[in-house]
């Protein structure tokens, strides 16, 4: 009897240690690309070397890596533009740098390079004519990312609210005005940012842009590869995206053009 039951007991042990490994053994493979993942730095070190060794298609993987992971910033996407600019790949160079310059848009670097691709673009079109205020506005809303107005929207408001509670908790009169000047025009400048902010932000959701990433594509009256082509375009042209159906964009040149063009031929901005 007392046989049998050490028995059942070392049955029991081996079974649980059996199932103890086994969870450990799960755990390792569902945790693996966690635990051996390298790190977003040890990446950007690894590519930016590989771009050092002009091995620009390797790097190109590296970033593209990275991106992959969530990760994401202004000088990422010039990094991973230089590297497409170095392998060759126009199109796909002016997509990062326009996607570095919507994080950072004052970036001088992002903004020259960015020059320096557009100016080997084949297509130079003019854009139809604006009025002023409407430039100026534009120019306004986008000298600043979203992020980057919000920041200024919560700055001026703590100015705001300093300056009313300075105005209400002073003893001295003479602090008192110089708190209603500056909360009045705290105010003010408060309202102004708002409605920037409100217009950077529905720039941002409602217009998309697009980049020809194929060096030259004929674009369709159709969303249709058997509908007529109407007029050609080349890598590297920016253009509106006004439409989507299934796999194909309409789009809008500056210059007032519209047409279908499928979506493996483009990067989004």
């Amino acid at each position: 009897m007392k046989k049998i039951i050490s028995y059942l007991d070392n049955s029991s042990y081996r079974l649980v240690s059996i199932y103890r490994l086994l969870l450990v053994a799960v755990s390792l493979l569902v945790l693996s690309p966690y635990l051996f993942a390298q790190s977003p730095d040890d990446l950007i070190k690894e590519a930016n070397k590989l771009y050092q060794e002009q091995k620009f298609d390797e790097a190109i993987s590296t970033y593209t890596k990275i991106l992959s992971q969530g990760y994401e910033s202004s000088s990422l996407y010039y990094n991973l533009g230089n590297a497409y600019f170095k392998a060759g790949n126009l199109g796909s160079a002016i997509v990062n740098y326009e996607k570095g310059l919507k994080l950072s848009p004052g970036d001088d670097d992002i903004s020259y390079n960015l020059r320096i691709a557009n100016a080997r673009t084949v297509d130079k079109i003019s854009e139809l004519p604006k009025l002023f205020i409407v430039e100026w506005w534009n120019l306004l809303i986008t000298s600043f990312s979203t992020s980057g107005w919000a920041l200024i929207t919560v700055l001026i408001f703590w100015i705001l609210l300093g300056s009313i509670g300075a105005f209400y908790f002073a003893k001295r009169a003479k602090i008192q005005r110089v708190s209603l000047m500056v909360g009045s025009l705290s105010l003010a400048v408060f309202i102004i940012v708002v409605v920037i902010l409100i217009s950077r932000y529905n720039h941002e959701a409602v217009t998309n842009y697009g980049i020809l990433t194929e060096e030259i594509y004929s674009v369709k009256g159709a969303p249709d590869f058997k509908s007529s082509d109407i007029f050609v375009i080349h890598e590297g042209i920016k253009f509106t995206v006004e439409d989507q159906v299934n796999e194909w964009y309409k789009i809008r040149l500056a210059d007032g053009k519209v047409g279908w063009i499928p979506k493996n031929v483009c990067g989004l901005i």
